[in-house]
């Protein structure tokens, strides 16, 4: 479904991704796990178009998305979820929700947010508050509803679990798996919570300073005694480089 094909992107003249190849088929769900810095964020926003791969290509369902304005590749079917949540504060809950289906046919929004109202109960209490208002928790509930309004056959999720309590990162991974297991939703998941994303992934990869530097299932990851010591035991990230 998604081909990241040698990409390269930066900002100015500093490159943050140095030949990034990703595979994401229909219906899995890969999680990209790296520090802070390594260049996660910046790959889920090239997908997206800004800031625009220098070199390399990116393809969506055999297209060549690389080159499209951001607002093209939302239509063709990518929804993101970015880091930090960035809701629209000002807005109700409700209102938010509508914003995310802008892209979409007005009449499947009624069924759309009946479904993300079932994920999210919390959310149908608060449909008219304003989304400042909201705890944390709640707010990525509501980034990740909007997203889903969008009816994206690709969601992208930039650290769910940012900021939130333990129990708030559990309820949030169970319905990513969910979303994933009942609507067959494929998900590019960016997290640095590697023990829940690496127990969630179908595949995996690490990312080391604008490098996949490991691949594997995320089961094959989650067992791997160098990223036990990066990623599950607070050591810093030393990831030994492999062929891609």
């Amino acid at each position: 479904m998604l081909s990241v094909q040698n990409v390269h992107a930066g900002y100015g003249r500093i490159e943050a991704l140095h030949g990034v190849d990703i595979e994401v088929q229909a219906g899995e769900i890969v999680t990209l796990v790296g520090a802070n810095g390594a260049g996660k964020t910046t790959l889920l926003m090239t997908i997206c178009g800004k800031p625009r791969a220098s070199q390399g290509r990116i393809l969506f369902e055999g297209e060549d998305i690389t080159d499209l304005p951001t607002f093209e590749i939302v239509r063709r079917g990518i929804s993101q979820v970015p880091e930090g949540r960035r809701i629209f504060p000002r807005m109700t809950v409700l209102e938010n929700l509508q914003m995310g289906g802008y892209a979409v046919d007005p009449k499947y929004f009624p069924s759309d947010l009946e479904r993300v109202l079932t994920l999210f109960p919390l959310l149908k209490q608060r449909l008219t508050q304003r989304g400042g208002t909201l705890s944390g928790g709640e707010q990525q509930m509501l980034a990740m509803g909007r997203a889903l309004i969008g009816r994206p056959r690709l969601l992208l999720l930039d650290e769910p679990s940012l900021g939130l309590a333990p129990l708030v990162v559990k309820q949030l991974f169970e319905i990513i798996g969910a979303i994933n297991r009942d609507d067959n939703m494929t998900i590019f998941l960016i997290e640095q919570n590697a023990f829940q994303a690496l127990k969630l992934a179908h595949r995996a990869c690490i990312m080391v300073n604008g490098r996949i530097t490991l691949r594997g299932t995320g089961a094959e990851l989650l067992a791997d005694p160098a990223v036990q010591a990066a990623y599950l035991e607070g050591a810093a990230p030393a990831v030994p480089e492999s062929a891609p």
